[in-house]
């Protein structure tokens, strides 16, 4: 953990020494078991909720603990560290639904669902994926119609994060695909709508405690004061949402690898070998040494695009550089972490066997590795352009 003055405040410190007991003593022990059954954890989410994780970013005035990414972040990483399917669930919840509504919903809208979703009574979830929409969005298929006092929306949600267990769902649709990113509108949908159904999608490779589920909505309705902002603006609300969600995807990353290093480290100081732990081998601690140099790379990259994100300045590129590092660097760690507990970490039961599975996805949700060297060089491009 980071212990530097210059880069925590002290309320920050208590922060993360609070949420990395919390990984220590509750989500660790039970990640290993929550992977192999693949059932949701609700007693952690419970745990988030009680500890005031889940109301990080939400204003008090909606029974929110204020704060922002900079805090989002610390706890996210700390969360991971423990149990990153944790975290992938804490992170569509909170950096994901809950931050939509609470940045561009309406008074009403913030009114009614930020308390229940800020203090854990209800779980929410992103749905913008499709099966032929993922990194383009503007091709989202899933059809909204005006009828009325009512929106009607038809289609399919894919891979969504708490599709089968959220009661709140923050979902984009367009009302005219010829318009491209302006028909597209976001909506708020509620569990019990007729119409919607939620379909849980089993056997992923990692992450097998956060639930995913495909979402269908046949002729399900939804009253018009349900849309977040005005019609056509749901594609901005989703990219400035993403954009700022990479935030939390960078120091999930950052924790997944810093439990690799962990892990990797107490090993190779037990393990014996030609005489000697191997930690005394050059070629062990070159591996130790190059994950530490990234877990705090990655870390100062997450940090500096939090607190652009918290000062309101702009930071598209910097979340993006600090997404596409940390991911990277997170598989990296995980396997030399595999490496370096040789047969022993190929085996299920070790948990760096589930750090590299878990790690795998972080280079493909919210904005693949490709995407995001899109946006990083086209904004090398464009600072040249204009000297």
């Amino acid at each position: 953990m980071p212990q530097d003055p210059l880069l925590l405040t002290e309320q920050e410190r208590i922060l993360q020494r609070a949420v990395h007991d919390f990984a220590d003593n509750v989500l660790a022990p039970r990640a290993g078991e929550l992977d192999e059954r693949e059932e949701f954890p609700w007693e952690n989410f419970r745990g988030l909720a009680d500890m005031g994780l889940l109301g990080i970013g939400v204003p008090e005035a909606y029974g929110g603990a204020g704060g922002g990414f900079r805090e989002s972040s610390i706890a996210t990483e700390e969360i991971a560290r423990g149990c990153a399917a944790t975290s992938v669930i804490y992170g569509a919840h909170l950096s994901l639904a809950t931050q939509t509504i609470a940045r561009f919903g309406s008074d009403a809208l913030k009114a009614r669902f930020l308390p229940a979703l800020a203090q854990g009574r209800r779980v929410a979830a992103f749905a913008l994926t499709e099966p032929e929409a993922g990194s383009d969005v503007a091709s989202l298929a899933t059809a909204v119609t005006r009828k009325g006092d009512d929106y009607v929306l038809n289609g399919s949600k894919l891979f969504i994060t708490n599709g089968d267990v959220a009661s709140v769902y923050v979902v984009f649709a367009t009302h005219d695909r010829a318009l491209r990113t302006k028909g597209i509108d976001c909506l708020v949908l509620e569990k019990g709508t007729p119409g919607l159904a939620a379909n849980r999608q089993s056997g992923k490779l990692g992450m097998r405690a956060s639930s995913t589920a495909e979402v269908v909505f046949q002729d399900a309705a939804v009253p018009v004061e349900n849309r977040i902002g005005e019609e056509g603006t749901g594609f901005y609300a989703a990219m400035q949402i993403l954009e700022s969600s990479r935030i939390t995807i960078a120091a999930q990353c950052a924790g997944i690898a810093q439990a690799c290093l962990e892990a990797a480290a107490r090993y190779a100081g037990r393990r014996h070998a030609f005489g000697q732990p191997i930690a005394g081998f050059q070629a062990i601690q070159w591996m130790l040494a190059d994950t530490a140099v990234e877990v705090d790379a990655a870390r100062l990259l997450t940090r500096r695009a939090a607190v652009l994100k918290d000062m309101g300045l702009p930071h598209g590129t910097e979340s993006a550089m600090a997404k596409l590092f940390a991911s990277e660097a997170a598989n990296r760690a995980a396997d030399r972490a595999v490496q370096v507990h040789g047969g022993y970490g190929y085996f299920r039961g070790a948990p760096v066997e589930r750090y590299f599975r878990d790690a795998r996805v972080t280079e493909i949700y919210e904005g693949t590795s490709e995407v995001q060297r899109l946006i990083i060089s086209r904004a090398v491009l464009q600072a040249l352009a204009s000297q």
